[in-house]
């Protein structure tokens, strides 16, 4: 059986939710890219830096979103939902690009040329108001994502939960910049700044490399983790069910696609059968919701 693709509003509430953080990410990049360049601080900058990549993969996501609400065609038998899988290779490539440039530039003023800051009120407003933003549409994107397995929107999520903690970090570096230059007694503490910038260009590698693991596998067809053995589980208690075999799952951005073999008795009519793979499919969908399910049913003595 063929599920139907999301309904309408459906895909208006994916693509609302992609445009929304395409708009906050616009805002908080020109903010900080502002406070940065008056301020002279590298963490703030970095921030600037991610974020405006993370505007590039939220761009991404919403094209993303878009292509993979259309319905399958004579090329796309299986749909669209690679674009959203492809999306989150994107972002991938584009956080590890803004970490080797935040690690590089952090380092070198570690050792070779320290910057002097200017912390100022504006210096932490960014930060706490990007915090506050971001809190925000994660919590939208997570919503999204989780009710329309939207591993697209997924991602973007990720992304913003990660910039709660690393624009954390940064406003320590500031704290504490900010404290070197009160407290005289302090002043080693004025690297805090570029420190606190190898830290979220750590944080961003991180997670970084879960993402780009996940997008690989997706493309890949790997079978979500221990699924095989979930649905025989599930088929094999049902009265009717022989056994079955060649189980077989794979993603699609947003959809899931199963196909399976069981073993039926051969001498149950042709509606019997109809009826059993029916019970089967929804038996399987309480596991994956929205998922294609195709069964082949094979006799047995």
């Amino acid at each position: 059986m063929v599920m139907s693709n999301f309904s309408q509003d459906g895909a208006h509430e994916k693509r609302s939710a992609a445009m929304s953080s395409v708009m906050a990410g616009g805002g908080l990049t020109g903010f900080k890219i502002i406070v940065g360049l008056t301020t002279g601080s590298l963490g703030i900058l970095a921030e600037a830096a991610h974020s405006g990549l993370d505007l590039m993969a939220a761009v991404m996501t919403f094209l993303a979103v878009r292509i993979s609400g259309k319905p399958a065609d004579r090329n796309h038998l299986y749909g669209h939902g690679k674009a959203e899988n492809l999306s989150a290779l994107f972002e991938t490539l584009l956080l590890l690009v803004t970490c080797f440039w935040i690690l590089y530039e952090a380092t070198h003023r570690l050792l070779y040329h320290a910057v002097v800051l200017k912390v100022t009120f504006w210096s932490f407003t960014v930060m706490i108001t990007s915090i506050v933003v971001d809190i925000s549409r994660s919590r939208i994107l997570y919503r999204a994502a989780r009710k329309y397995n939207s591993q697209a929107l997924e991602a973007d999520a990720l992304h913003f939960s990660t910039d709660i903690w690393s624009s954390g970090v940064v406003i320590l570096g500031l704290f504490f910049v900010k404290l070197s230059q009160v407290v005289p007694g302090l002043a080693f503490f004025h690297q805090a700044d570029s420190v606190a910038a190898i830290m979220v260009g750590l944080i961003v590698v991180y997670v970084s490399i879960k993402l780009g693991i996940r997008t690989i596998q997706a493309l890949l067809d790997v079978a979500p983790s221990g699924i095989e053995k979930r649905i025989i589980s599930a088929l094999e208690v049902l009265p009717d069910v022989k056994g079955c075999h060649n189980v077989r799952v794979r993603c699609s951005g947003p959809q899931l696609f199963v196909d399976i073999h069981i073993l039926v008795d051969g001498n149950q009519t042709l509606k019997e059968a109809h009826n059993l793979t029916e019970e089967i499919e929804h038996v399987i969908q309480k596991l994956m919701p929205n998922a294609d399910v195709t069964v082949h049913p094979e006799p047995t003595g």
